[in-house]
């Protein structure tokens, strides 16, 4: 037998397993996944890749018996909608999603295909549905954030930096429209207890987050809460963290990404965690389960990073309080 000949062979004899699992009936089930992040977002690929293992974990195998259909759109809302009709196109047996943005995308789209999300803001307040218990129709999912969080940052921020005087909230004043001003309203609570001024800094695009920068950077006494808002504030990253070691505004973020490509300190759950926690309700949902009768889940673990060469940049003396609490300090 010549040697390609024989090359062959072997690959078709390493087909047989799948050749044999198809003849025997086992079907293909087909998952969507609309992610509202940037292709070359590492984290986010991250936290598909968490997906895929809490997958794999399950007994679900990529080209056996599950294919997963995957679409990238960035925070635009336009493209969301246009890879959401795309997914569910392919008439997919059930979709995960992240972000309320995206989600509310597909859930006006469809009422009858499965939609699991992940990492959502209060999934009530922005109508994505009406009861946690018990979610209405075929979406459910796991949210990340909840609005106390907000008198968290502010008291981590206060005693990274003790002169602070002023703090604002910095979202996108499109997609965070829903869910932001529970924050600024739990952030001037926390504030008159701190002795703190909250001002709320929605902007629309990247071109906006320098003015509002620049401008609680203004007066020496101000800091920065970056809130968790739609993938706009993961994508404009990068961005932010540049402009608050320019200005020199101590910033704390929602997600420990930030904090590893430079950000101040972060405080929040787990988002990989949350993605592998998702593939278990899309695992229950391919195995009968209907979306309605598994219950919205909260975050149960948070976690705090502190970027110590970020603090030293900015002029700041980490406290021990806060280096004995970080969970993780990168230095």
């Amino acid at each position: 037998m010549r040697r390609r000949e024989f090359i062959a062979g072997l690959g078709t004899a390493a087909a047989w397993p799948l050749a044999a699992s198809a003849q025997q009936g086992e079907p293909v089930r087909r998952v969507g996944v609309l992610m509202p992040f940037a292709e070359t977002d590492q984290e986010a690929q991250a936290r598909l890749q968490a997906f895929r293992q809490g997958l794999t974990n399950l007994g679900w195998v990529e080209g056996r018996n599950l294919r997963i259909e995957v679409r990238w759109t960035g925070p635009d809302v336009v493209s969301q909608r246009s890879h959401g009709r795309e997914l569910l196109a392919l008439t997919p047996d059930v979709i995960l999603t992240s972000t309320s943005p995206a989600t509310l995308a597909l859930r006006e789209a469809t009422r009858t295909i499965p939609i699991v999300f992940v990492t959502l803001n209060d999934p009530v307040s922005t109508g994505i549905v009406s009861n946690l218990a018990r979610p209405e129709a075929n979406v459910t999912g796991f949210t990340l954030f909840e609005y106390s969080l907000a008198g968290k940052w502010l008291s981590l921020l206060k005693d990274m930096a003790p002169w602070l005087a002023r703090v604002a909230l910095l979202f996108n004043s499109d997609t965070s429209a829903p869910f932001a001003p529970f924050y600024v309203r739990a952030a001037q609570d926390a504030g008159e207890r701190l002795a703190l001024k909250i001002t709320a800094a929605g902007v629309r695009d990247a071109a906006a987050i320098e003015p509002a920068i620049a401008a609680i950077a203004g007066s020496d006494d101000g800091g920065l809460i970056v809130l968790p808002d739609g993938g706009f504030n993961i994508s404009n990253g990068a961005t932010t963290i540049a402009l608050a070691s320019r200005y020199r505004v101590p910033a704390i973020y929602f997600i420990r990404s930030l904090v590893v490509e430079g950000g101040l300190m972060s405080y929040g759950a787990n988002a990989r965690i949350q993605f592998r926690d998702g593939a278990t309700y899309v695992d229950r949902i391919l195995r009968g389960v209907k979306p309605a009768d598994l219950p919205i889940q909260l975050p149960t673990k948070f976690e705090m990073v502190v970027n110590l060469k970020t603090a030293k940049a900015l002029g700041l003396a980490v406290p021990l309080s806060i280096l004995l609490r970080a969970d993780e300090v990168i230095e």
